[in-house]
């Protein structure tokens, strides 16, 4: 259970980058489907991207993995500062928050 008075976070500043947040018709059945929708998205808006950090709600796990720095049971939130660190131009927020994508342009 997790415990945000234990581990409390500031919002992030994504002022600075596109959010997109989908919530598709029928419900995504797995992270691989999430990320060809997320691929997708940076497809449109891209000519070149890499995914810079992720977060899949189902089995609690961010990438780059421990990159949030609190104890067991609170929100994660180091993918987000990772992304944003990184190059992230784009967020997608697939179903509230159940997976969430940070993808960065490769610029030449």
């Amino acid at each position: 259970m997790m415990n945000d008075q234990s581990c409390p976070l500031s919002s992030p500043d994504l002022s600075q980058i596109e959010v997109v947040f989908l919530q598709p018709e029928n419900r995504i059945n797995d992270y691989q489907e999430a990320m060809a929708i997320a691929r997708s998205q940076a497809a449109q808006r891209f000519e070149e991207y890499m995914l810079v950090s992720w977060y899949d709600r189902d089995r609690d796990y961010e990438s780059p993995p421990n990159t949030t720095e609190c104890a067991e049971g609170c929100r994660k939130n180091g993918y987000i500062l990772y992304g944003l660190n990184h190059g992230a131009k784009l967020k997608v927020d697939i179903e509230d928050g159940r997976f969430v994508f940070f993808i960065a342009p490769v610029e030449w």
